[in-house]
């Protein structure tokens, strides 16, 4: 992008909350099902029946502002938001307008150059979502609607517009979808869509604080596509306004294939759905002994949990940041330390051959299938002498693969490590008479000779040789 210009971008999350039905019904709301199993009369807006709130519901939004400590209105209500889509049944949307049930707060975001950022947040509300459109299926050529999805319980999260790199929403949005999920309010799941986000993307000169029309970019479902849609974005207004041409305030889609944005519609204002109170539904009133209550009920948090892995456990903050960011990788790696084992090297093991075991095997950490307890168990026997760190990777490598235990691997193919001196020395004493050139070598300057006869040891040993034992025997024969 050019450097005379700086992006202006606020991000809109919608949050799908993990609750089992869905915001003003008792329809399931798991994720699925075929499709129109998961309705009912409330879902589908007949006539005569009304919603009632699910209060689960009402607690998550209140433990997220309390996550991003912000204000939670005592008082909140529900409006209808009014459109016509094929996929919205009732021909409106009940949401929170003037009144909703957080307003402020912040996230904290850690900037490539290791520098924080914070961005504010202008407010959360509840909604329910719409249902699905379907065009795609095989060569039907008609459009079909899934309404599993419709009433299901939303965060909408809406941030100032403060970022102003691609980089930066990216990491905004991971630090999102951590703390969600450390609340465990919503999976954070974009693929599946439980996690969706709209972006507003405007450009400026830099040193100009106007803010010039923005445009915005709608259901981008991962990370990756977010960052790439809105520097595509920045960069076509910036050639519209080089050639003089003004931006139009318009809704646009991102294509993944061709990598770009396409016109969707022109933009509403709130105007143009005709908001008005939900006859159906009381003000919400939240007491407050029961924020008193869901305040004893918030986990540790991915800050908190950071600062403590880096005073407790002695981390760097990369490695703290790492470990920190999703509470079922925090969980196992304090399993895995279990107050005794090197928090470093626990540390580097997790973040070097396990995660790139589970990145290369497209696994979650919920689905590894290497437990704590016995990757802990490799560890000892690395710790107690029993085998070499180049064994271990092996060994690891088929644990990964049959989810068997170490030992069971480590004594069923022989691996145990060799510290018998005598035998190490028999081996090197051997080696230094079939090539007394490279002795001779050694004595005459030429170090790097040492590794040659160390790995012709491990060679002869299968690896199995204890290196510092190998080292030091060689140190003391190749002196004289």
């Amino acid at each position: 992008m050019r450097q005379d210009y700086e992006m202006v971008i606020g991000l809109e999350v919608h949050a799908q909350l993990t609750t089992n039905s869905k915001l003003f019904s008792g329809s399931s709301a798991e994720f699925g099902a075929e499709p129109n199993t998961q309705t009912c009369p409330v879902d589908l807006g007949m006539p005569g029946v009304l919603p009632v709130l699910n209060t689960r519901a009402v607690d998550m939004g209140i433990k997220f502002g309390l996550a991003i400590d912000a204000n939670i209105n005592r008082v909140n209500r529900f409006d209808r938001k009014n459109y016509f889509y094929p996929d919205l049944p009732k021909g409106y949307q009940i949401s929170q307008m003037d009144y909703p049930i957080v307003e402020g707060g912040y996230v904290d975001i850690e900037l490539e150059d290791g520098s924080e950022k914070r961005i504010n947040v202008t407010r959360m509300h509840l909604e329910e979502d719409a249902g699905k459109s379907i065009h795609d299926l095989g060569e039907d050529r008609h459009s079909h609607v899934d309404l599993n999805r419709a009433g299901v319980p939303l965060m909408e999260i809406v941030s100032e517009p403060e970022l102003r790199t691609a980089e930066e929403a990216g990491e905004y949005l991971k630090k999102l979808r951590s703390i969600l999920r450390f609340l465990e309010v919503c999976d954070g799941n974009m693929e599946q869509g439980s996690m969706r986000c709209d972006a507003n993307v405007s450009v400026r000169k830099k040193g100009e604080d106007k803010l010039n029309t923005r445009v915005e970019i709608k259901n981008l479902n991962s990370i990756r596509n977010v960052m790439r849609a809105i520097e595509h974005e920045a960069e076509r207004q910036i050639a519209i306004y080089e050639y003089g041409g003004e931006i139009d305030q318009e809704t646009r889609l991102w294509d993944a294939t061709k990598n770009e944005t396409r016109t969707m519609r022109s933009k509403e204002d709130a105007h143009d759905y005709r908001y008005f109170p939900c006859p159906d539904l009381l003000p919400v009133r939240i007491p407050e002994d029961r924020i008193e209550e869901l305040k004893k009920e918030m986990p540790e948090l991915p800050d908190q949990k950071k600062e403590r892995f880096m005073k407790e456990y002695g981390l760097s903050k990369y490695d703290a940041s790492v470990l920190s960011m999703q509470r079922a990788s925090a969980n196992f790696y304090e399993s895995l330390v279990n107050g005794n084992r090197d928090a470093k090297i626990c540390a580097n093991w997790m973040m070097g051959d396990f995660f790139a075991a589970l990145n290369k095997a497209g696994k979650d950490i919920s689905e590894s299938p290497i437990s704590p307890e016995q990757l802990g168990e490799l560890m000892d026997l690395i710790s107690e002498g029993t085998i070499s760190g180049k064994i271990a990777k092996t060994v690891f490598e088929e644990m990964f693969e049959t989810s068997r235990s170490a030992k069971a691997i480590v004594e069923e193919k022989g691996l145990v490590q060799i510290n018998d001196t005598g035998a190490i020395e028999a081996i090197i004493e051997d080696l230094m008479q079939q090539s007394p050139e490279n002795v001779q070598a050694f004595r005459e300057g030429k170090t790097k000779v040492m590794g040659w006869f160390v790995g012709q040891t491990m060679k002869a040993t299968q690896g199995k040789a204890n290196p510092a034992m190998v080292n030091q025997i060689l140190q003391q024969k190749l002196q004289g």
